[in-house]
Order: C-alpha cells, then structure tokens, then sequence
C-alpha cells in the first residue's frame, strides 16, 4: 500500500487468498485511496474461480477476474485492454 502513494503502476495483478488482507481487502483500500480520474487497471489472479467469486472480485473493484490455472495469452490480452492498449497492436 506504501508504494501506490509514492508511484503508480500502470497495471495490477492480485491474488485474493493472501495472508492478512485479502485481495478484496486491499483492492477496497485502493479505490478508496485513488485521486478522482487516476484509477489503476487491475486483475485478481486467482483460484477462486467460481461465479460468485468473480462477481465478489468486480464488486471489490477489480475489472477483470482471472482463474487459476490460466493461459498466459488470456492473461496478455486482459493486462494489456488494462493498459489500454489493443493486444494486436
């Protein structure tokens, strides 16, 4: 949490099963952190893969969920719709 005030990543890539705030904690701190207009592209990498899970995972604020195991092209294709870049590009 310390580095997003100091520096902003383009893109974020968070597990949701993380040893003392879990991944839908942190991403509601974040949001709750970001200057109006300056939001960061973010994705939980997870195994919660069931559709509750996914629909808790947007709701905390990511845009994007991605279940474990994953395909490496799936996980270029969302970073870079994150970054707002087209992937063919």
């Amino acid at each position: 949490m310390v580095l997003l005030q100091t520096s902003q990543p383009d893109v974020l890539l968070s597990d949701i099963g993380m040893p003392g705030m879990d991944g839908y904690q942190l991403m509601r701190r974040i949001r709750a952190g970001e200057a109006k207009g300056r939001r960061i592209g973010a994705a939980a990498l997870t195994a919660f893969a069931r559709t509750e899970d996914r629909k808790k995972a947007l709701l905390a604020g990511y845009q994007s969920h991605i279940a474990k195991p994953f395909d490496l092209a799936e996980l270029v294709i969302v970073v870079a719709g994150l970054v707002g870049r087209s992937a063919a590009s």
